[in-house]
């Protein structure tokens, strides 16, 4: 597959793009331009993949990839892939999960459950960015495994923000992930979820 030299990231809301518009620099490390594309949500994104994916397929050059990013939440994250891949079938663009390693153009990614548990993840970024919160949050058991926080990630996250003094009045997302971003080191990160999103950029980037 010819590497990319450009990435298109179709993400559901700002926080995730404010995310990506920092961290993703460190991970691309100058081997491809990006551009983030921010929906309404994750409906209005599904319910305007297929047609966005048409029009990349008759435009989008060889040289570059699409990667789609969406929030598992409390969905069946299977049903969601499925979806989100036959948005790509439809479009007549071969996926990452169809084609392999080699001659994909859209690799379809999910944030279990949400982009809060890749902050869990790599919890030194977020001692960063807010030095008040403790060092040990990762020690404990409910927070051992990003992916799996109960409860709600996001939720869990604002708890333990606020409990050092942040986000009295309720966390701004798009600032937090704006920080965190910014501090985050890609090849540390232990969310699961996360790995697999950036399996697929390097592999665009044929890194």
């Amino acid at each position: 597959m010819m590497p990319a030299t450009h990435l298109e990231l179709l993400v559901e809301e700002p926080s995730m793009e404010a995310f990506l518009g920092e961290m993703l620099p460190k991970m691309l490390q100058g081997r491809a331009t990006f551009a983030i594309r921010a929906f309404q949500g994750k409906h209005d994104l599904l319910r305007k993949l297929e047609q966005r994916l048409r029009g990349y397929a008759h435009w989008l050059p060889e040289s570059s990839r699409i990667i789609v990013l969406l929030d598992r939440d409390d969905d069946d994250c299977h049903r969601l892939k499925q979806a989100m891949e036959q948005a790509a079938s439809l479009s007549g663009l071969s996926t990452r999960s169809m084609a392999g390693r080699s001659g994909w153009r859209v690799a379809n990614r999910i944030a279990v459950e949400e982009l809060e548990a890749w902050f869990f993840g790599d919890w030194a970024a977020v001692h960063a960015a807010y030095p008040r919160v403790s060092a040990t949050v990762p020690a404990q058991a409910a927070y051992r495994n990003p992916d799996a926080i109960k409860g709600g990630t996001w939720e869990a996250f604002e708890r333990v923000l606020k409990a050092a003094g942040y986000f009295n009045l309720g966390l701004r997302k798009v600032e937090a992930a704006r920080a965190i971003g910014g501090a985050m080191r890609p090849d540390a990160n232990t969310s699961r979820s996360f790995a697999a999103f950036r399996a697929a950029v390097l592999e665009a980037v044929g890194s």
